[in-house]
């Protein structure tokens, strides 16, 4: 055996150091590779597409300037998605992008077109649980309806996010349209989408939103 000091030498030779601390350094290049690649996937419908402007306007891509990529946030909406169609697509982008959130704007198109809320709500549930075996973290945004759509059809409509955020124990995100709605310069001539002009405040209100969810776990 040899004597501890020549043995502590040899142990601070710097090959004898690299060695023994390799795969420390290793686990913690991967670490930062993984937090570095960290991102927020949009799933939506024309609320967070852009309707009618370049998707360099439109408040996903504002907010990934805003918040310079760190989380990256990514656009996967497509103006006139309805939920269905939302999960139709959701595995391939999952797959793309392997996102750690998932910001589920879905379901106004269905609602506009009034499809049968346990439909909407089966859709919906489908989309939380895909997500969630892709080991990333859904958030799922509260959708409203215009109040000529009834009480009845409203009231059930609302209360598929408040229930599916419950069963699953996931946020409910606050929808960015009900404070753009009372201005009328932020609303295009169809009465539904917001303008290029919004789009600042909507980035603003839903980094006030999203931010405590993806920034500070």
């Amino acid at each position: 055996m040899l004597p501890f000091t020549d043995g502590f030498s040899k142990m601070m030779n710097f090959n004898n150091v690299f060695r023994w601390h390799y795969p420390f350094l290793l686990l913690l290049l991967l670490l930062t590779r993984v937090a570095s690649a960290e991102s927020l996937l949009v799933l939506g419908d024309s609320l967070s597409a852009g309707y009618r402007m370049s998707a360099s306007q439109a408040w996903p891509a504002l907010l990934d300037k805003k918040w310079q990529q760190q989380p990256e946030v990514i656009n996967g909406s497509i103006s006139g998605d309805t939920a269905a169609q939302g999960l139709a697509r959701l595995p391939a982008l999952l797959q793309q992008h392997h996102p750690r959130w998932v910001l589920i704007e879905l379901g106004a198109n269905d609602g506009l077109r009034g499809f049968p809320p346990q439909n909407i709500e089966q859709d919906l549930n489908k989309i939380i649980t895909t997500i969630q075996a892709a080991n990333a973290k859904p958030l799922l945004m509260q959708i409203r309806l215009p109040a000529n759509y009834g009480r009845r059809y409203n009231d059930a409509f609302n209360n598929i996010y408040v229930k599916l955020a419950q069963q699953h124990n996931i946020p409910l995100v606050p929808f960015f349209m009900e404070q753009v709605y009372l201005k009328s310069q932020w609303m295009q001539p169809d009465g539904l989408h917001p303008t290029p002009d919004a789009q600042a405040f909507i980035t603003e209100l839903m980094d006030k939103e999203l931010a405590p969810l993806v920034k500070h776990e």
